[in-house]
């Protein structure tokens, strides 16, 4: 009878230790290729969506993301050197996009707006906050000498 249990304890604990690790990865969606004009589109649809655009308004901000998104193309194509000079041109492209798109849009549009950039901000800072602790995980500190224990 001791030998049953203490061979289904063992089974029980042998099988518990086996399933208790998790081997499937989750696996990141991968993202479509899409065409400049397709993303531009994209965040046009989405613009138009979230501003209530005019006809007008909905084409001065297609192809103002349209020029956008086919920079982008040149820039994800060219060589990969002098990364600080190219960063400065990148921004400033990003600032001179969003007063193009500031021009179009009408006051109330451009406090929606700002409510969505503030957002994407934040959303961002906590997804980059959380990357940084995930990476301080990883790298704890080993301790060659740990104090004495009194």
């Amino acid at each position: 009878m001791k030998k049953a249990i203490l061979t289904i304890a063992i089974a029980v604990m042998g099988l518990s230790a086996a399933f208790a690790q998790d081997t499937t990865k989750r696996v990141r969606r991968q993202m479509p290729k899409m065409t400049a004009e397709q993303r531009a589109d994209r965040v046009t649809a989405r613009m138009e969506k979230q501003l209530s655009l005019t006809a007008d308004q909905k084409s001065k901000i297609y192809a103002i993301e349209l020029d956008n998104a086919k920079k982008i193309d040149a820039w994800r194509t060219a060589d990969k050197g002098d990364m600080k000079g190219k960063m400065k041109e990148r921004k400033a492209a990003i600032d001179s996009q969003k007063a193009k798109i500031d021009a179009v849009l009408t006051a109330e549009q451009k406090t929606k707006m700002e409510a969505f950039r503030a957002e994407a901000r934040e959303k961002g800072e906590r997804m980059r906050k959380g990357m940084r602790h995930r990476d301080q995980k990883d790298k704890t500190p080993v301790v060659s000498n740990p104090p004495a224990q009194g």
